[in-house]
């Protein structure tokens, strides 16, 4: 969807959890990292592949799940 176009889903990576840009890193973990402390610099350090607008927008979609809108997001291929 054009709203989180760095986002996608494909029922065979990650069991289809919603990842960055068709990789294996999902949301859920990035989410997950910076609420336990981690900042975005230390991901973008540890994740190489990662971009700061990779993380800002998992920040956004996670926003967006909590206001409890649906979106649907492009497959990977």
């Amino acid at each position: 969807m054009s709203e989180f176009p760095r986002l996608t889903r494909n029922p065979n990576v990650m069991t289809g959890k919603v990842c960055i840009r068709g990789m294996r890193i999902t949301v859920e973990m990035i989410l997950g990292q910076l609420a336990d402390g981690v900042t975005i610099d230390e991901l973008l350090n540890d994740y190489s592949i990662l971009v700061r607008e990779d993380i800002l927008e998992a920040i956004r979609y996670g926003s967006w799940l909590a206001s409890g809108r649906e979106v649907d997001l492009a497959e990977a291929s």
